[in-house]
Order: structure tokens, then C-alpha cells, then sequence
């Protein structure tokens, strides 16, 4: 059977799967809450148990979570699965890639940090940008895998200033290791920021102490409008120096 979980921090949906799932309690507990989500225009955290006492989902239960899943993924603004199987946290993690929010996997014993990271990925950024107006820099201070989001707002920030001044000084990007993508859909995010941005970017700097930053500086100079520079993560006023000088050496 499926039930709504109560007593969770607003924001998060909670559902519980015990026994055997049968296709109407899908539509009786799940449906309505996409239908609402979508009427008022707004996403939500879902946390999806499978309790210590499920058993199975019938064959029709399990076509009609899949369609489900496929209708309504986008209005997700994170899923939290918990659960035992070790074979569906194992597909979690190889597929969590191509899902277009933030997915993760925890046992029932990590019942309360599912909670707690549901809580943590709402308006929590995975990167924070700040405009060194003086220099016409942006830098991009990087934490975590990165999301469609970030992209989203970088790009604000920077059409922003390009529509008063033309053109950027410089971009630079701040990050000790660079953690990835979060989903696939940040991945196409990142591409479509760099086709449209490119060449309004005079320079950007690397600040980061991944090992391939050198390499990387060099083979992106061969795709972007921009000169790309790597430097240590520590240097990151030489990097900002750099990025607003008017002509770089």
C-alpha cells in the first residue's frame, strides 16, 4: 500500500510503500499531488520510502510509476528514494545522471538524512556568483555539482552587465576541484551558457587546484571566443587581476 508520510519540514512530500503497491493507490495518492503541483505552477521535494515491510509492486502499479514519472519528473524539485534494496539504490546511482533533479539514495536506518539533504537542496545553491563591478568581473565560486539553475542565474547576472557595458572583462571561475554536473540537464545547461556567452567574455580564469586545469585552459582556447588561464585555487586575486586587466599578457 502507498500512504502520505506526516510530520515532514514544509516543502517536502512523503510518501511510504508497505506490502504490495497495486496501480490505483498511485493514482489515488500520487496523481493529485502532480495535478496540484501543476495547476499552481509550483515544484516539489519528494521523499518515496520503501518501508522495511514492502514486498512487491504489481506489474500495472509498476507501468503506470513509470508513465507517471515521465509526466511529471520536471515538477521535482528533488527525490529523496529510501529503501533496503540494495539492486535499486545500485540503478539510483548509474541513472541518477540523466534525471532532471537533484536524486539521491538512503537506507531506512538514514531515514533522517534523507530528510535532512531534501531540506538542504531547497534554494540551496550549488554555486554563488558576485560582480566585481570596478574590474567588470564575475566570479564563480563553485561547491558542489553543479545545476541547470546555476547556469540559469550566471547567465542573468552576466546578460545583465553585458547590456549596459557590451562585453565582460572577465569570468572566473573559483572552485578547488570541479565536482560536476548534477544531471544531464545541467550538463546541456553548461553547453548552451558557453555557446551564448563565449564571445561577449574577454577572459576567463580558472582558480581551482584540479590537476587537468592546465590542459583544460589550453584545449578551451580552441572552442571559445574567450582566453582561458589556469591558476591556483589560492590565487584567486592574481586571477581576478588578471581577468579585469584591460589586455592580458
Amino acid at each position: 500500500m502507498l500512504e502520505r508520510l506526516e510530520g515532514l519540514p514544509a516543502g517536502i512530500v512523503g510518501i511510504k510503500a508497505s506490502g504490495i503497491v497495486h496501480k490505483d493507490e498511485y493514482e489515488r495518492e500520487l496523481e493529485p499531488l502532480f495535478a496540484a503541483a501543476k495547476k499552481e505552477g509550483r515544484r516539489f521535494k519528494l521523499l518515496y520510502q520503501l518501508a522495511p515491510g514492502f514486498e512487491a509492486i504489481t506489474p500495472a502499479a509498476a507501468m503506470s510509476d513509470g508513465k507517471m514519472g515521465l509526466r511529471h519528473v520536471k515538477q521535482l524539485e528533488a527525490c529523496a528514494v529510501v529503501s533496503d534494496m540494495s539492486w535499486l539504490t545500485g540503478a539510483l546511482e548509474l541513472t541518477r545522471f540523466l534525471i532532471p533533479c537533484p536524486v539521491r539514495s538512503f537506507s531506512n536506518a538514514s531515514f533522517g538524512e534523507a530528510v535532512s539533504w531534501l531540506s538542504s537542496v531547497a534554494g540551496t545553491p550549488r554555486a554563488s556568483h558576485r560582480l566585481l563591478a570596478e574590474q567588470g568581473v564575475i566570479v564563480l565560486d563553485v561547491r558542489e555539482a553543479l545545476d541547470s539553475n546555476d547556469f540559469e542565474a550566471l547567465a542573468d547576472a552576466m546578460d545583465a552587465w553585458i547590456a549596459e557595458h557590451g562585453q565582460l572583462n572577465g569570468l572566473v571561475v573559483h572552485a578547488q576541484r570541479f565536482p560536476g554536473w548534477e544531471n544531464i540537464s545541467a550538463l546541456f545547461g553548461h553547453l548552451r551558457f558557453v555557446r551564448d556567452h563565449h564571445d561577449k567574455i574577454r577572459r576567463v580564469a580558472l582558480a581551482t587546484d584540479e590537476p587537468a586545469a592546465g590542459i583544460a585552459s589550453v584545449v578551451a582556447e580552441l572552442f571559445v571566443h574567450a582566453r582561458v588561464y589556469a591558476f591556483p585555487f589560492e590565487s584567486l586575486e592574481a586571477a581576478v587581476e588578471w581577468a579585469g586587466a584591460p589586455s592580458a599578457p
